[in-house]
């Protein structure tokens, strides 16, 4: 079990429907970050942009993107996340892709689709809230809208780290901002979501905003809005015991059933 765990939030512009340019754009990123991490971040659908659009640029898992994945993962033995629009058995996904350095990835698909743009018109829901186990880390993944959905987050599984990716656009930025820092203090576990910035296609602008916090809300990360920029943050699993050890607000939460 590794005590500490390196993260590194990638807050990119996005090219349009382009996998190509932005796989190079995201490669020269990963390749200039000159410390020690074990895990890098990107944002949702960080190939396409937030496409409801699927049938020309969805991918497989095993299409050029996740292969992309697993050889940064397997070279510079550090994992890499971030969600793709991902075509099985005939239904489209909103895919979050946890590749590990040894090649094996999880996956979970989003929950709650975005029914405002009509998301949920295109691409399948998923079902399952999955924990990923790295270094001795517990991280929940989750996708953009799932944010505002406090029940799916709840920490009943013992997680460390609850993890988002989005293209979470300028007008609603303060609901990323305090859902963020909301979901940090109420399950006492380190939060990070990583969003994107630019304009889309469609004319959608996106601030960024991507940022860490720890147990308590307090904000580790000073990355910059409206631009391209990263943070490197370093979790602490000490953290983590001293703050569930003094407030043991978990042990008093309410018991339910996800249908």
């Amino acid at each position: 079990m590794q005590s500490q765990l390196k993260i590194v939030l990638v807050q990119a512009n996005l090219v349009w429907h382009n996998a190509e340019q932005n796989r190079i754009q995201f490669a020269k990123k990963i390749n200039a970050i000159k410390e020690n991490v074990d895990l890098i971040v990107l944002p949702e659908m960080f190939t396409t942009g937030f496409s409801l659009l699927p049938k020309t640029i969805a991918e497989t898992m095993k299409g050029e993107t996740v292969e992309w994945m697993q050889k940064i993962a397997s070279e510079d033995n550090i994992a890499i996340a971030g969600s793709i629009i991902i075509l099985e058995e005939g239904n489209y996904y909103n895919r979050f892709l946890f590749v590990h350095p040894s090649g094996e990835i999880n996956t979970y698909d989003k929950r709650h689709l975005f029914t405002l743009a009509g998301e949920d018109k295109v691409y399948t829901s998923g079902k399952e809230k999955i924990i990923v186990n790295y270094k001795g880390w517990k991280i929940c993944p989750l996708v953009c809208y799932d944010l505002r959905f406090p029940v799916w987050a709840r920490n009943v599984e013992d997680y460390d780290v609850l993890l988002y990716v989005a293209n979470w656009p300028k007008p609603r930025i303060a609901a990323w901002d305090a859902l963020l820092k909301a979901r940090a203090i109420e399950n006492l576990s380190y939060t990070v979501g990583v969003n994107r910035v630019g304009v889309d296609e469609n004319n959608h602008e996106y601030s960024g905003h991507s940022v860490a916090y720890d147990g308590l809300g307090k904000k580790l990360t000073h990355i910059k809005t409206n631009i391209e920029d990263r943070a490197i943050v370093t979790l602490n699993k000490k953290h983590i015991a001293e703050v569930r050890n003094k407030f043991n607000f978990l042990s008093d939460k309410d018991t339910f059933e996800i249908k």
